[in-house]
């Protein structure tokens, strides 16, 4: 496991991670994928794939969460090669801010330069239904928590990274004309990111709808926080799997997340699809 606070050992840690991984296939993505829970299945779409258990990964963490299967696979999405994360760690499961982020830093040794981060949100905007994709504009950060706590290093980034366009402008625009084209309805709002693992009271939903979420789950605004720091663009898409407490009266359950995940998964697969050409027509040659 990396050191918890000690930047300097993240770096070296996560040179060492990447270069086991680009060991394994001569494929050099420029873009990260990051697939949530129920949302996993894209990487097995993937052409000429090689897949890395996070457990071969030196300094990995491993995930134990229930719909992330913990592996990396790096292959070709139609002409686009990327890196693809099936799941996630998670501050509820035990791990610390720079743990949950030291992926996103491994995905920048490998020289990528550009991440599309999932997740299954729970919706408060009353717009939204069980099923509906949602390009987050903004964020909330509300786990009391930060991965740039503690000496920063350099290498990775700036002291004080900048936040205003934390999710890219372009990328978001991109993804709105593609879903014309395809004919799917995409929202836009905020996310705010709590720490879980319980999900929220009724009481705690409407203060997030008071504050201006529109979105609210346990992930992503860490890796949002840590790729923005060492440059990388970033555009993040949320499935709605369960409208949130309160919201309508009946239970939450995680079994609810992962089969509206897989009611999804095609038209959310289209869209990935369809925008990650226009992701790499995007980066800087």
């Amino acid at each position: 496991m990396i050191a918890t606070t000690d930047m300097t050992g993240q770096f070296n840690a996560a040179e060492a991670a990447a270069k086991l991984i680009l060991s394994r296939t001569p494929l050099r993505p420029q873009i990260g994928l990051v697939l949530g829970s129920g949302l996993g299945g894209f990487a097995d779409t993937l052409s000429d794939a090689t897949r890395v258990p996070y457990a071969e990964i030196p300094s990995f963490p491993q995930s134990t969460a229930i719909g992330h299967a913990g592996r990396m696979v790096i292959g070709n999405a139609g002409s686009v090669p990327v890196a693809a994360m099936q799941g996630r760690v998670h501050l509820y499961e035990g791990y610390s801010a720079q743990e949950v982020t030291f992926p996103i830093r491994v995905f920048a040794r490998m020289g990528i330069r550009a991440v599309i981060l999932t997740n299954a949100a729970g919706g408060i905007n009353r717009s939204y239904a069980q099923g509906a994709l949602v390009l987050i504009r903004d964020h909330i950060n509300l786990q009391g928590t930060n991965p740039l706590v503690g000496v920063n290093d350099d290498r990775f980034g700036a002291r004080f990274p900048d936040m205003t366009h934390a999710y890219s402008r372009a990328y978001r625009e991109a993804a709105r004309e593609e879903v014309r084209k395809l004919g799917i309805t995409l929202h836009e709002g905020v996310y705010a990111a709590l720490l879980g693992p319980s999900y929220e009271t009724p009481a705690e939903i409407e203060y997030l709808r008071r504050i201006g979420a529109d979105l609210v789950g346990m992930s992503t605004v860490a890796e949002v926080i840590a790729a923005r720091h060492m440059g990388m663009s970033v555009l993040a898409l949320s499935c709605v799997t369960n409208m949130a407490a309160g919201i309508l009266d009946q239970p939450l359950s995680h079994a609810e997340v992962m089969e509206t995940g897989e009611r999804v998964k095609t038209t959310f697969e289209a869209l990935l699809r369809a925008v990650l050409p226009r992701v790499a027509a995007d980066l800087p040659s």
